[in-house]
């Protein structure tokens, strides 16, 4: 005999999808417009550091525009094809994005590599106003995204984090810029690009790193399947063995659980499922469990 328990996709809190789809859009726009700035900027001024925020620019607004489409795709019901729905896109998306973070991050390097062996002229004043421009473009975006409630959802906080990143890199630039006006020292600007390549990968890393478990049908994280057939026994009276403990997440938001249990003669099934189902919640805050009784 089988049980199941948990929520559909229907039964999802999506209240603050409509606040959040307008968050992500506002600073898409913000990011996307100023992108195009900085990559003239960046070539009128010879820049290698804005050019490499632009294109860290770049993948943070095809990130927010995944993130924005990922909420439009989760308002959509799970069908008899994709019976999950569509929250894992949103996963997909962010794989995506994590990769293209390292193809961008090695053309940057080989750029500064490149100059470093042969300076070029850097126009520290056109620099310098880009550069403000992209600070004061990534604080608004920055304070967009975080303001209000709904900044828990791993979609906005994941924007914030890019914007972020953003962030760092105009601030680089904006440094490259002042020490190129005063000491006409224009190595610094290849040299901070590399600062701004670092703050690329690791944001990479993060998300090639989460995502590609979550597609790879890992464990939720902390949870140990082997910790948590122990503990089951020991917690829930009337529980003899529990066995083929499989646990995924179709999201962050979304983990899942099955296992196929066995109760001492006599025990009610029906508790000590209760019992299980209960336990999960509370260590590991999974509400969506099949148990499937053996004997």
């Amino acid at each position: 005999m089988h049980d199941h328990s948990g929520h559909g996709h229907g039964g999802h809190e999506h209240s603050h999808i409509p606040k959040n789809e307008t968050k992500i859009a506002i600073a898409a726009a913000l990011t996307g417009t100023f992108m195009v700035a900085e990559v003239v900027g960046g070539i009128i001024s010879g820049s290698l550091a804005l050019i490499a925020d632009a294109g860290h620019m770049l993948t943070d607004f095809a990130s927010l525009m995944l993130a924005w489409l990922a909420f439009r795709l989760a308002r959509r019901p799970a069908d008899w094809k994709r019976t999950y729905g569509f929250d894992r896109f949103s996963v997909l998306a962010a794989f995506v994005n994590g990769m293209s973070l390292f193809i961008i991050a090695g053309w940057i390097l080989w750029e500064a590599i490149q100059r470093l062996n042969a300076p070029q002229e850097v126009l520290g004043g056109v620099m310098l106003w880009v550069a403000l421009g992209g600070l004061l473009v990534n604080i608004l975006a920055f304070w967009v995204l975080t303001r209000g409630g709904e900044g828990e959802n791993l979609n906005v906080r994941a924007a914030a984090l890019h914007v972020m990143g953003d962030l760092l890199g105009s601030v680089a630039a904006l440094v490259a810029a002042l020490v190129i006006i005063w000491t006409g020292w224009t190595p610094i600007d290849p040299i901070l690009s590399v600062l701004v390549v670092l703050i690329i990968l690791r944001s990479a890393w993060k998300v090639v790193a989460q995502s590609g478990h979550i597609l790879l049908e890992g464990a939720p994280d902390g949870f140990d399947r082997r910790d948590v057939a122990s503990d089951l026994r020991a917690e829930v009276p009337g529980l003899r063995n529990v066995r083929h403990v499989h646990a995924w997440s179709v999201t962050q938001e979304r983990p899942m659980v099955t296992m196929v249990i066995e109760l001492e003669a006599g025990s009610d099934m029906a508790q000590a499922k209760a019992a299980i189902r209960g336990r999960l919640q509370e260590r590991h805050g999974i509400g969506h469990v099949t148990i499937e009784v053996e004997g």
